[in-house]
């Protein structure tokens, strides 16, 4: 395998994408590369037995619940099967042409090897490996691990989470969203990349046409409730809280429940933003018993004008119709539909599609008594005004995001390759 990775490099060829994990990310991450092919090989670490032969885990790669057969996702309804040549003692197979090699010994990311596969890039996808403050020799493992096993980069397919209080962020490390701030992306600083979240991604394409054209001085305050779908980390049914636990809602059923939690997704805008620490921002979300699909209900207010009221329902709109014919990769698109969560189900590429029926604007004055929120000189009190009234204007816009496949695995996928080729190419 090494010896084969380097001969493609010499000649020009692709290079070779190491994945660690293989859960719904890791899983989704391994079907859009089969899908893209700009990697040669495809290496993925799983850490563990599964199953009882290579053959049970060729099958959960082939079939997903959600979106379906492999071979029907990529071809449609009269596609064959697309997985053969399997080798039990090499842990290998040819997934659609791809040879694709699965990894059943170690946990540890210092431990994979992954310059023995010739992987200079690693999605690290298994959600327990957040913190890139943490040194590579951690006995429980680290981002940093994939690095001192070989890799050059690391993409993390979570939000940063640096356990100990007060540490800075490693000078190394950066938090990217595709098409919104990876022109910061250095390649002989940045070593250890967070491709944020589902929901920050499509928060970030619903915030930034509005900063592009109004400026971040108009915009008074912004919230947003994600409805989000359903994740790993939940119950099916009923359990016991953990030692420790305080968010006893996390062990409630899904199935059963629509459930209040939390989300980073305004704190790590913060990161891919920098315009949105100036804002007054709040995020919360609520989880609901769909597979996937999610929804973003963003509530903007804006300083508006005196006397005609300038922004409204018609002016949003053509902000985000603008923004989609600009954005020439299709990252945002804008939707006169009426839709429902399952028809966002395996959208390829958007990170978010505006639901512009459901666009809407109200204008209101808020009095503001001067005195409160100013000192007013004796000599000019008489003269001046006691209230002035600020015209604001609050708009309610609708996102929505396919939260694995379809936006968030998909615009990590063009993050990934972004990378690789400023090594390869």
């Amino acid at each position: 395998m090494a010896g084969k990775a380097k001969v493609n490099m010499m000649s020009g060829g692709k290079p070779i994408l190491g994945i660690n994990g293989l859960g719904r990310i890791g899983k989704l991450t391994l079907w859009h590369h089969i899908s893209r092919k700009y990697f040669s090989e495809l290496v993925v670490n799983i850490g563990r037995r599964a199953g009882t032969k290579l053959k049970d885990i060729a099958f959960y790669i082939e079939k997903d619940s959600t979106y379906g057969s492999l071979h029907r996702y990529l071809y449609g309804h009269k596609a064959k099967r697309l997985i053969e040549n399997l080798n039990e003692e090499k842990g290998t197979m040819v997934i659609d042409g791809l040879p694709v090699t699965i990894l059943r010994q170690h946990r540890n990311p210092r431990d994979i090897g992954w310059k023995k596969y010739g992987a200079k890039v690693v999605v690290e996808s298994t959600g327990q490996f957040r913190d890139p403050t943490v040194p590579s020799d951690d006995t429980k493992g680290a981002a940093r691990g994939h690095l001192e096993a070989g890799a050059q980069k690391v993409i993390v397919s979570a939000p940063f989470k640096i356990k100990t209080r007060g540490l800075p962020m490693p000078d190394d490390a950066t938090t990217l969203v595709m098409g919104i701030n990876d022109d910061i992306y250095n390649h002989t600083k940045h070593h250890i990349v967070s491709s944020a979240s589902c929901t920050t991604t499509c928060l970030a394409y619903m915030i930034k046409p509005l900063l592009d054209h109004f400026g971040s001085q108009k915009i008074l305050s912004a919230s947003m409730a994600t409805v989000h779908a359903v994740t790993g980390t939940q119950a099916v049914l009923d359990k016991l809280p953990a030692s420790g636990a305080t968010d006893l809602r996390k062990t409630r059923s899904i199935l059963n429940n629509i459930i209040l939690t939390t989300t980073g997704a305004a704190k790590t805008l913060g990161l891919v933003i920098p315009e949105m620490t100036k804002i007054g921002f709040i995020a919360e979300s609520v989880r609901v018993p769909t597979n996937t699909g999610s929804l973003i209900i963003l509530v903007v207010a804006f300083h508006d004008e005196m006397g005609d009221p300038k922004i409204n329902r018609t002016l949003i709109n053509s902000i985000y119709k603008e923004y989609e014919q600009r954005e020439k990769r299709g990252y945002m698109q804008y939707s006169d539909e009426q839709n429902v969560s399952v028809d966002i189900t395996g959208t390829f590429g958007p990170a978010t599609i505006i639901e512009g029926s459901e666009t809407h604007t109200r204008t209101a004055f808020a009095s503001l008594e001067l005195s409160k929120v100013a000192k007013i000189p004796e000599s000019v009190a008489g003269s001046c005004p006691t209230h002035i009234d600020i015209p604001i204007t609050q708009a309610s816009i609708y996102g929505w995001y396919d939260n694995e496949l379809g936006s968030y695995t998909n615009m990590m996928g063009d993050l990934t390759v972004k990378i690789a080729s400023m090594i390869y190419e």
